[in-house]
C-alpha cells in the first residue's frame, strides 16, 4: 500500500457503502416482482423506485462531496466512475421492474429468475467490497467473483435469446410476437445490469492497482 504524506476523506468509504447497501434492497425487491403474481407487482415496483431514489440521492452526495474536497481517498476520476456506475446498476434494477409492470408482462421464462438471483449475488459482493476500499484487503475475491457471476449471466442470456427466436409459440400470432418483444426487453436490461455490476468490479480492481 501506497504511503500518504497527506490526509483522505474517508467520508467517501461510508458513502460507497452507503449506497451499496441500496443495491442489495434493490436486487431483494426486484427477486420479489419478478416471483410475484401480475396484480401484485405494482407495489413492488413502486418500491423499488423508492430504493433508486434513495440511490440517486447517494450518488449526488458522493459527487458534491467530491467537488468540495480538496484530497481524496483515491484518483478523483475513479471516485467519480464509481458512484456512477453503483448508480447505473440501481437504475438498471428499477428500469427492470418498472417494464414488467408498464409492459404488462404476464408470465416471465422461468431463467429469468436466474438472471435476478445473480444481480441479488453480484449486488452482496459489491456490498461487501466497498468497506474494504478503506484498508484495499480482501478485494481479490470480489472482481473474480463478480466476473465470474457476469460470465454466467451473459450464458443465461444467450440461452433465453435462443429460446425466444427459435420457440415456434411466439410465431404463431402477432399478439405473441408482442409477448416476446416485452420479454426480450426485459431480460436485456437485467443484462444490462450484469454488465454494470462487472464494470463497478472493473473499477475496483483498478483502483486497487492504483493504490497498491
Amino acid at each position: 500500500m501506497r504511503f500518504r504524506l497527506t490526509p483522505r476523506d474517508a467520508t467517501f468509504f461510508d458513502l460507497f457503502t452507503a449506497s451499496a447497501s441500496h443495491l442489495v434492497t434493490g436486487a431483494d425487491l426486484l427477486a420479489q416482482l419478478i416471483g410475484a403474481e401480475p396484480a401484485d407487482r405494482a407495489p413492488l415496483a413502486d418500491k423499488l423506485r423508492d430504493v433508486e431514489h434513495l440511490t440517486d440521492d447517494a450518488t449526488h452526495t458522493i459527487l458534491r462531496r467530491l467537488n468540495q474536497t480538496f484530497v481524496t481517498p483515491f484518483d478523483r476520476d475513479d471516485v467519480y466512475n464509481l458512484a456512477s456506475t453503483l448508480d447505473d446498476c440501481m437504475d438498471l434494477m428499477e428500469a427492470a421492474g418498472d417494464i414488467v409492470v408498464l409492459y404488462g408482462v404476464e408470465d416471465l421464462p422461468p431463467a429469468v429468475t436466474e438472471q435476478v438471483s445473480t444481480l441479488q449475488r453480484a449486488a452482496e459482493l459489491t456490498a461487501d467490497a466497498m468497506p474494504r476500499l478503506r484498508t484495499m484487503e480482501g478485494l481479490n475475491h470480489y472482481w473474480i467473483e463478480v466476473n465470474r457471476l457476469e460470465n454466467r449471466a451473459n450464458r443465461v442470456y444467450r440461452s433465453l435469446l435462443a429460446d425466444l427466436f427459435q420457440n415456434p409459440r411466439y410465431q404463431e400470432t402477432p399478439a405473441l410476437v408482442v409477448e416476446m418483444i416485452k420479454f426480450k426487453g426485459v431480460i436485456d436490461v437485467l443484462e444490462q445490469a450484469a454488465d454494470s455490476f462487472e464494470r463497478v468490479a472493473n473499477i475496483v480492481e483498478t483502483i486497487f492497482l492504483k493504490e497498491s
